[in-house]
């Protein structure tokens, strides 16, 4: 299997990434630290209600979420014509398989017959031609870009769909796995476009019965789900992110029977009795630079910052070693990860110091670091920057707005972030390296770089050059692109011992089979 994950470092996230990327009151299901509040289902078996520790969604309409991360609760309520199975490989979801003509630029989908939305409408081949051409077109569309090379969709029977591309590209139903190729109900979109923000229609595992933003969302379980007999979970609840401090407490008082903690808190949660799963995934922490804003447009400077930063140092304090350096935005393990790049940035301070004086800036020069919360990464950051004569100022901005000042605006020099990784490696370039690239702020990207990520699309996922091609598109990005890529940051989740194991999945995390007894 060309895209599995062999091994993976491990380690928590410490902080929520916006892009790449948050319940219930009157719940009858509600959980105690003794394990109560198991029920059995009209499908039978001892299911109950999962209360997820988590985060909420910038938006529950696909094509408008602005954050990466976002993929895991919305893959709650919605499904695509793929999903990606543990290792991040594409398998059939509402379609039953999918074929590439010879030239590799037109893919058909055959669905499974039978299947609705959960307002009842029928999933057909119009339903999804609909949806996916909103996601193409809608002028605020925040998909539109990652299905450039989808030029007509056609619904060429009732359960035949048909992508015609504008060139090869192997990497679309990697691609429609995640938030780009969510269905979305058309009765619902043409008829209140602007309720999907808060009260999806899809076709997912559950159905959004309740919600209150920035507090909870209450799900139940949707028995029309194309798996649903695999839905073990009778309700499901979502809750923000836990504060760190508390987060053990409220597992023990019964307030989230799941939740992600921070490395700092696993002893802690092993010692109050609580299971605790260390999940690979695809999120890295990186600092976006924009290459087009001085000092930074001198290549010397760029280089100067990462051999400035002791990724070692970063990863002990801020993720307490759970996690592995990174120079690279792949995983060790995994299909696009480039061997050759690990140790390619060691920290070296006088070689920064060395390349600051050859770009003139041997008394040092001031920069501005921008986050969204001052303390952590980017007070380290700042320390040892300082250590090579770079003083950076931290700028803290709302998180609600880093998106518009950083990634619209292109204001900022150095941003600190997470990136929650992508569906298909190719999309996961267009996003990091893309000339519109979101997390891109410079919009510059090397002729020879496209050219690259064009011959990764061009490639067949089964092709025994797939590696190769994939790891030497990502060579190419960490030497010519500036962000300073740092390490990696697995889910560490903490559970109730009444709750089942939660499957490993390394893009997104699913909840197949679990269940609260």
């Amino acid at each position: 299997m060309t895209a599995a994950l062999k091994s993976v470092g491990t380690g928590p996230l410490a902080r929520r990434s916006f892009l790449g990327l948050g319940l219930g009151a009157g719940a009858a299901l509600a959980l105690t630290a003794c394990g109560s509040g198991s029920s059995t289902s009209a499908a039978g078996g001892s299911t109950g209600t999962v209360k997820w520790g988590w985060a909420l969604p910038t938006s529950w309409d696909p094509i408008f979420s602005s954050a990466g991360w976002d993929v895991h609760d919305l893959s709650l309520v919605y499904a695509g014509l793929t999903k990606l199975d543990p290792h991040g490989t594409a398998v059939p979801a509402l379609a039953s398989g999918w074929t590439y003509n010879a030239k590799g630029d037109e893919i058909t989908f055959t669905l499974k017959p039978g299947l609705t939305f959960s307002d009842g409408s029928p999933i057909d081949a119009t339903a999804v031609k609909k949806s996916l051409d909103r996601g193409r077109t809608d002028p605020k569309s925040l998909v539109s870009a990652q299905l450039v090379h989808v030029a007509k969709v056609t619904a060429s029977s009732p359960t035949t769909v048909v992508l015609s591309l504008t060139q090869a590209d192997y990497q679309i139903p990697n691609l429609l796995a995640g938030k780009t190729g969510m269905i979305v109900s058309p009765k619902a979109f043409e008829s209140n476009a602007a309720g999907l923000a808060t009260q999806p229609v899809g076709a997912g595992p559950f159905t959004l019965t309740s919600y209150t933003q920035n507090a909870k969302a209450v799900l139940k379980r949707n028995p029309t789900y194309w798996d649903a007999a695999n839905i073990k979970l009778q309700n499901f609840e979502v809750y923000p992110l836990p504060d760190a401090s508390t987060v053990i407490a409220s597992l023990q008082s019964g307030q989230y029977n799941v939740a992600q903690i921070p490395g700092s808190q696993v002893a802690a949660a092993k010692a109050a009795g609580l299971e605790v799963q260390v999940i690979p995934s695809l999120v890295v922490a990186v600092l976006d630079i924009n290459a087009a804003k001085a000092p930074f447009d001198d290549p010397d400077v760029a280089l100067a910052l990462q051999y400035a930063i002791d990724r070692q140092a970063l990863l002990k304090t801020q993720q307490f070693g759970y996690g592995t350096v990174s120079n690279q935005p792949f995983p060790p393990g995994y299909v696009g990860h480039d061997p050759a790049s690990d140790n390619l940035y060691p920290y070296n301070p006088d070689k920064a110091k060395a390349l600051l004086a050859k770009a003139g800036h041997a008394n040092g020069l001031d920069v501005t670091l921008t986050t969204t919360a001052a303390e952590g990464v980017p007070e380290q950051v700042q320390a040892q920057l300082k250590a090579v004569g770079i003083n950076a100022k931290i700028s803290v901005i709302p998180l609600a707005q880093a998106t518009q000042i950083v990634y619209v605006q292109h204001s900022q020099q150095i941003f600190t972030d997470q990136f929650a990784g992508r569906d298909s490696a190719a999309q996961a370039f267009q996003v990091l390296f893309g000339q519109q690239g979101l997390m891109n702020p410079g919009r510059s990207t090397p002729p020879d770089l496209l050219a690259a990520v064009a011959k990764v699309s061009a490639t067949p996922l089964d092709s025994p050059d797939y590696p190769t091609v994939l790891q030497a598109a990502t060579a190419l990005a960490v030497r010519s692109m500036p962000n300073v890529f740092l390490y990696t940051v697995p889910r560490i989740l903490a559970r109730h011992h009444s709750v089942s194991a939660i499957p490993s999945d390394l893009v997104v995390q699913r909840f197949e089979g679990v269940s609260v007894g």
